[in-house]
Order: C-alpha cells, then structure tokens, then sequence
C-alpha cells in the first residue's frame, strides 16, 4: 500500500473532534438540556469516530480510507443536529463537521470485502 500525505486530512478530523468535544460540554451548561441530548449524543460519537479515523490514517491502516465512509456520515449527522440550534458552539461545530465531512468524502475509498 502506497503511503499518502494526510496530514491536512488529519487536522481536519481533529478539528473536527475538538468541536465535537466543545459542543457537547457547553451543551451540558445550557438550559434546557432535555432539548441538546441529540447533539450531546451525537457530538461524542463524531469526536469518537473522528479521533479512530486520525489514528488510523495517522498509522497508515489499511483500512484508513475506507473508514471515512464512517466518519463523513457521522460528521453529516453531527452538522444536521447542530445546525438546529442557535447556540454558537453548535454553529461553530457544524461548520467543522461540514468541512470535515468534505474532506473525508474527498478522501474515502470503498469498502472491499472478499
């Protein structure tokens, strides 16, 4: 397997999990916390699925590339939710979900099964 550059990639989905990270924190803090569960929710397993998809690329796994099918979908998820809140970490999560949604689809490969 031909080792690739992903260090930009790498950052996005790193990005993209402190996002994750912050939101659900200052979810937590608002309110109504009844309302944020969803993104609570989903913004911990963006975080995760992000971080697994950096160490993956990040050691060269062979099935690196295929995991970001995982990682775009999850992040589309994440973004979705966010986008239904006013709060600005949901804003500003959302926005790093997009771009790293984008970039796992510009990335991704599909997944080979024998």
């Amino acid at each position: 397997m031909e080792t690739r550059n992903n260090h930009g990639l790498i950052q996005a989905l790193l990005d993209c999990a402190l996002a994750c990270e912050h939101c659900a924190s200052s979810c937590l803090k608002e309110e109504d916390i009844n309302m944020m569960i969803d993104c609570i929710k989903l913004d911990r397993d963006c975080a995760d699925i992000c971080i697994q998809a950096a160490r993956l690329l990040q050691r060269d796994s062979i099935i690196g590339h295929q995991y970001l099918l995982l990682c775009e979908e999850i992040c589309r998820l994440c973004a979705t939710e966010c986008s239904k809140h006013d709060h600005e970490h949901c804003r500003q999560c959302a926005v790093a979900c997009e771009e790293c949604a984008d970039a796992c689809h510009a990335n991704h490969e599909p997944i080979h099964q024998d």
